[in-house]
């Protein structure tokens, strides 16, 4: 019996934002492996079998999830969002890279969902209608120096910047450095949108000016995304402002 391994993205939670693709997935596997909040978000029948794991045990989840493709069963590893953006995807292809031979025989799928920072983006207006960027604020598995690195190196060519993973208990501080340093290349009036629960019941969306942005106003629920120079922001009397990128650029931050 072939196994079957297959990797979905769930979109950001609201179930309208789950893809067609990503449903008939779900419906077709037996085994779920995942972060357990995630998992809960799936409708399963009795035949469906949930495998729930903590969030940071991401390369133990896809090795386990190989394992039990590999003895035949059609397994899914879910992710909320999309799975290629700072999700299961990597760590799957990760550990297949250095697995055993007979993880490269296996028939792999990779469904993908709407991801936190266009759920966000399209609350707003249009704040990635031009050339973007994302980052992720974890420096779980990269050094934090290089995080201000590529994050001075976007500011000053003028991309707008998305935030993924901005805060957490174990990591309560980066955020708001990341503002101190942006704050240094960017204008004091540069729009930041806080986007927490894009789509869901607990949805907040929030919009300040750079000089006012703050990391407590973030949790890990929270995508945040930095304008850059040329955003602009529309108010709307009785109703929220817009935030879109201009398709065209007259040239780098100033």
């Amino acid at each position: 019996m072939s196994g079957r391994l297959v990797v979905i993205g769930t979109g950001p939670g609201k179930p309208a934002q789950t893809t067609p693709e990503a449903r008939a997935a779900i419906a077709a596997a037996s085994d779920f492996f995942g972060y357990g909040p995630y998992l809960d978000r799936l409708e399963l029948n009795d035949g469906q079998t949930r495998h729930a794991s903590d969030n940071r045990e991401e390369l133990a989840r896809a090795k386990a999830a190989l394992t039990m493709a590999a003895q035949g069963r059609h397994v899914a590893v879910v992710s909320g969002g999309d799975a290629g953006v700072f999700a299961m995807a990597a760590a799957v292809c990760e550990a297949i890279e250095h697995g055993p031979e007979d993880w490269r025989a296996l028939d792999l799928e990779i469904v993908p969902g709407l991801t936190a920072m266009l759920a966000v983006a399209a609350r707003v207006g249009a704040p990635l209608g031009h050339d973007f960027c994302a980052i992720s604020l974890s420096d779980n598995l990269k050094p934090w120096e290089l995080i201000e690195t590529r994050l001075a190196a976007v500011a000053g060519a003028g991309f707008v910047i998305a935030l993924y993973n901005p805060i957490s208990r174990a990591r309560p501080w980066q955020l708001g450095r990341a503002f101190e340093l942006l704050s240094g290349i960017l204008p004091a009036s540069t729009p930041v949108v806080f986007g927490r629960a894009a789509g869901r019941p607990d949805e907040r969306m929030a919009i300040v000016p750079l000089n006012e942005a703050r990391g407590e106003m973030a949790d890990m629920a929270t995508c945040v995304i930095i304008g850059s120079p040329e955003t602009r922001l529309i108010e709307r009397p009785g109703k929220s402002p817009l935030v879109y990128a201009p398709r065209s650029a007259t040239g780098a931050a100033r």
